[in-house]
């Protein structure tokens, strides 16, 4: 795939010493378009208003989280209004294949990683964040937003699937219709999008060489992080990180709710829009989750 000319001519503009002797488009990026320059430095332009505000956004939120996670994260040192730039991040995206081919200690190490990293996110105090004006995340819902997608699903969705799919649909909501706080949550600063290929991984260490794309950060219910990554690489990789964040009992409930209804959302969105990117973006997703209400515990040390 070959970058825009625009987004070219663009990049020479703007860094008239940076010889663009090698230049990737990376096809991931729904809201930006994504430019490689000599596996030097990305550049990100943004496709629409909205993501052009969430870039200005992003890059207050990086200069808060570089201080407080240990984990490497973009330095967006270049932002203008049509595009952010900064230097590569090496390292490929974390499949789950990749994960489940390591040893057993390695698979350890990598869930130790994740887990510091969304320890020290999640442990920012709210004080900061507030006098950081960082806003609410784009994944916050409020139980009558929940409600309504529910209703949505129902009405749009359940004439298209099989009667045992419906049925789990609405036993899968069965708690947020009986209890009307069951997912209040404590705010903490969310990553919101953690899917493989915002997760970069050394092929060769084998260890997580940086977080990449806070596009979807802000404040919000932690429990979001977990669920992306209960929906692609399985509650195994959870149980591993429990040892290392002993906060997470409190947070899988909602992780495992927000998680089995992902592909109702992305299905929902698909049929309204009548565009099948929603339906197909996250195919191989691995949905090894345990249904709400099983017990949770953390895997032992291998």
């Amino acid at each position: 795939m070959r970058p825009k000319s625009s987004h070219l001519e663009r990049i020479r503009e703007s860094n008239p010493a940076l010889v663009l002797s090698r230049v990737e488009a990376n096809p991931d990026g729904q809201v930006h378009d994504v430019v490689i320059v000599n596996r030097e430095r990305v550049f990100r332009f943004p496709k629409s208003d909205w993501a052009r505000a969430s870039l200005q956004q992003e890059q207050r939120i990086l200069e808060l989280v570089r201080d407080v996670v240990a984990m490497p994260v973009p330095h967006l040192d270049q932002l203008a209004a049509d595009y952010g730039s900064y230097p590569y991040l090496p390292g490929s995206p974390l499949q789950r294949d990749f994960l489940l081919a390591q040893p057993h200690q390695l698979q350890d190490r990598l869930a130790w990683q994740l887990a510091i990293f969304l320890r020290q996110l999640h442990a920012i105090p709210m004080r900061v964040l507030r006098h950081r004006q960082i806003p609410m995340s784009e994944t916050v819902r409020s139980r009558d937003d929940w409600l309504r997608l529910f209703e949505g699903i129902q009405r749009e969705l359940f004439p298209w699937l099989k009667a045992h799919v419906c049925q789990a649909a609405i036993k899968h909501f069965q708690p947020l219709l009986e209890d009307e706080g069951w997912l209040r949550f404590e705010p903490a600063l969310v990553h919101g999008d953690l899917q493989p290929h915002h997760i970069l991984v050394d092929s060769i260490s084998s260890q997580i060489s940086g977080i990449i794309d806070f596009g979807m950060a802000g404040v919000g219910d932690p429990a979001v992080d977990l669920a992306s990554l209960l929906y692609h690489y399985g509650e195994s990789l959870v149980a591993r990180m429990g040892r290392f964040y002993p906060g997470i009992p409190t947070l899988i409930e909602r992780a495992r709710f927000c998680a089995g209804t992902f592909e109702l959302q992305w299905a929902l969105a698909g049929l309204r829009a009548g565009d099948p990117s929603w339906l197909l973006a996250h195919i191989g997703g691995a949905r090894d989750f345990s249904p709400i209400g099983t017990p949770w515990w953390p895997v032992a040390a291998t």
